[in-house]
């Protein structure tokens, strides 16, 4: 905190931004990104940035009704037609063929688009004649390349014609610069009429005024260039120049866009570690094709970071919020509650900082979710607006207002997550949590004759007035091959443990509520599946197999700060891992129940362990025996039922979802939902804080 902020001399200069946020120096602004007088945020969609972030794609192709443009730092201002645009990084490729026949290369890219060999087609004309050129990549190494072109000449064999796949590099020379695209158009045809195959118009990033030129070949040694160069140059009136590492975009044809017909855009690959380019949108905002075809406001910038694409858009903060907010609540929920995730939302955003460096956020879940124009609703809208400007500060600084979906009841204390944030978060009662379960389904815990349990919401049930002797109900169900499922949730990826048919008798051992943000169950989990879940995300070794698992140590909202398998301690370097290292647990709010063993209190308070291939266990003053069958249910003292199977399997049943750590956002729609205001749910949840216009 407190760093200036970061600008170049681009084009095109915003306006100051205010003196107060200046000192909050979290904003990165780019003067190109001009056309709105607020702040502007940097949120990183592609970008390679190591352990920070890591979410890459060889392509980005965006979208845009009417007329958009591209920028760049050297001035340049190059006008788009509506339609699309592809952009690609520059470095090793592996070229599979060149044909006039677009059915070869088009059937060649299909084959190869199945494989981790990603197809690029473009298409040029030459003296009239239309080419068609196949790549794939890229590579990170030349090496890596090499082993790509006989996996490439395998998948393609039948469309080569006898031609042999090579590795291209990004080594090039220049024919000269240009005034206009037009101007370089007409060298790259002389060339391309005179056999020189790689020559391309360039449109300059760097330098002082907006030029073009024309680069030849694409080398991968000095050696490889050096030979291009002696060719080229017996071409009359032909003088080239080595590039030194210049920042571009190559202008070329995608012919790629469909696999069945030819569709084609404009290419643009850029060059040049500092390359940098800003496609400036309009008011129907830019569509990224590889972002889930999601549509965007602000402009988009591409850049080439640690050798792959990089794409950050340069959005206006406020418009950011419209996206954030309606993406992660509800746009039904009361105002109060969506004018406390705006706050929320644009506390968190300015107090990044360059975060991600090239970026503030990122636009998925660990920062915040961010989808565009399609997560956009009046009333998120109006939420955003009546708030502008207002954040939560603590101590005089904006605090990093964190949020989760659910605290399960109570908020989590910051030992229970990642530790620090002392003072601001603290455990606090969240009952408007519960409000997460209203109007949903109850299910029907189920023991079938078989000896399998699992659920069936309360629609297929049909109660019966039939007993079992220990009271508990029975059901049958209503419809044929009614599902009954391993969890009380409708799961179309996970098949069910078993079905029913009416007339089929099951016990009731349990009514839930359907599993939700508030409470839900998981699993059955195996002990392989544990063990292959844990590996890698503990301190300590992990058993090679799992008998026993329980929560051995709690923080103060009740969290798990310490699970043990077998009696080993399963350490994890922040408590909140144990989410994804059992599984992908909703939160850490939860109880471990074995579904293979029981304990069993006896006479003068002894107890024994067992396991459901050991029958029902049955003690008393003169010592233990066993019953068996091939259903087993155990009571506890207050009546509560499950049943045990006959081997170990392990069953979660938790409370939220979430970190759980500041603001729920269950919560404050249930406080919400209760008359409280915006700002006094705001102080709820992050303590010693006060609600601040910037």
């Amino acid at each position: 905190m407190g760093k200036a902020i970061r600008t170049k001399k681009w084009s095109r200069r915003l306006k100051v931004l205010a003196a107060a946020l200046l000192t909050v120096g979290c904003l990165q602004v780019p003067a190109y990104a001009a056309g709105n007088d607020g702040q502007t945020i940097r949120v990183a969609m592609f970008a390679n940035l190591g352990s920070m972030y890591k979410s890459t794609t060889p392509l980005i192709t965006l979208e845009s009704k009417g007329q958009w443009s591209i920028q760049s730092e050297s001035g340049a201002n190059v006008g788009l037609p509506a339609g699309q645009v592809r952009f690609s990084a520059d470095g090793f490729r592996v070229k599979v063929l060149e044909t006039g026949d677009f059915k070869a290369a088009s059937a060649a890219a299909k084959l190869l688009q199945a494989t981790a060999d990603k197809p690029l087609l473009f298409t040029t004309s030459v003296n009239g004649n239309a080419i068609y050129q196949l790549y794939t990549g890229n590579y990170a190494t030349e090496a890596l390349a090499g082993q790509a072109v006989t996996r490439v000449q395998k998948v393609a064999a039948a469309q080569l014609a006898g031609q042999k796949p090579t590795v291209t590099g990004s080594k090039r020379l220049s024919a000269g610069t240009y005034g206009s695209l037009q101007e370089a158009e007409a060298t790259q045809a002389d060339l391309l009429s005179a056999g020189v195959s790689s020559a391309y118009p360039v449109l300059l990033l760097s330098g002082g005024s907006q030029a073009y030129a024309v680069w030849v070949g694409e080398a991968v040694t000095d050696a490889e260039l050096s030979s291009v160069k002696k060719s080229v140059e017996a071409i009359p009136g032909i003088s080239l120049s080595t590039v030194n590492n210049s920042a571009g975009l190559i202008i070329r044809q995608d012919a790629g866009l469909s696999a069945d017909a030819l569709k084609t855009a404009p290419h643009y690959t850029i060059a040049g570690t500092e390359s940098k380019a800003l496609v400036q949108g309009n008011s129907n905002g830019i569509k990224v094709v590889e972002r889930s075809q999601r549509t965007y406001h602000g402009d988009m910038e591409i850049s080439i970071v640690s050798g792959d694409l990089a794409l950050v858009n340069v959005v206006p903060l406020e418009q950011y919020l419209y996206s954030v907010v309606g993406a992660e609540v509800y746009s039904s929920w009361p105002a109060e509650a969506l004018k406390v995730q705006a706050v929320a939302a644009r506390s968190y955003a300015l107090q990044q900082g360059d975060r991600f460096k090239i970026a503030n956020v990122v636009d998925t879940t660990l920062s915040q979710a961010y989808n565009g124009i399609g997560s956009e609703n009046d009333k998120v809208t109006s939420a955003v607006d009546a708030t502008a400007g207002e954040v939560v500060k603590s101590g005089g600084k904006i605090i990093e207002a964190v949020f989760s979906s659910n605290a399960g009841g109570q908020t989590a204390h910051p030992s229970e997550v990642w530790n620090g944030g002392a003072g601001v978060f603290t455990n606090v009662i969240s009952s408007g949590d519960t409000s997460a379960q209203a109007g949903l389904h109850t299910w029907y815990h189920v023991l079938l004759s078989s000896g399998i349990s699992g659920y069936i919401r309360e629609d297929n049930i049909k109660e019966l007035t039939t007993k079992t002797n220990a009271g508990l109900a029975k059901v049958t169900v209503t419809a044929q091959n009614t599902n009954v499922r391993p969890v009380p949730l409708i799961q179309s990826t996970v098949e069910p443990v078993s079905k029913m048919n009416p007339g089929n008798e099951a016990v009731v051992l349990a009514k839930v509520a359907q599993s939700n943000d508030y409470a839900w169950v998981r699993g059955p989990f195996t002990s392989a599946q544990l063990v292959k879940s844990l590996q890698g995300k503990t301190t300590a070794s992990v058993p090679a197999s799992i008998s026993t698992l329980e929560v051995t140590k709690r923080g103060p909202s009740g969290r798990a700060l310490e699970v043990t398998a077998n009696g080993q301690a399963m350490t994890v370097k922040y408590a909140d891992t144990y989410r994804s290292a059992l599984g992908g647990l909703p939160s850490t709010l939860f109880d471990i129940a074995g579904t293979g063993s029981y304990t069993v209190l006896g006479a003068y308070g002894k107890t024994a362990s067992k396991t459901g291939s050991n029958g029902a266990a049955v003690m008393s003053a003169s010592g233990t025996g066993s019953s068996s069958g091939n259903a087993l249910v155990v009571m506890s003292g207050d009546g509560q039922a499950r049943a045990v199977t006959q081997g170990q399997n392990f069953m979660f049943i938790g409370q939220g979802n979430g970190h759980g750590l500041g603001l729920s956002q269950w919560g404050a729609k249930g406080m919400a939902d209760e008359g409280y205001d915006y700002q006094t749910i705001l102080k709820h949840y992050y303590q010693n804080a006060t609600i601040v216009k910037e």
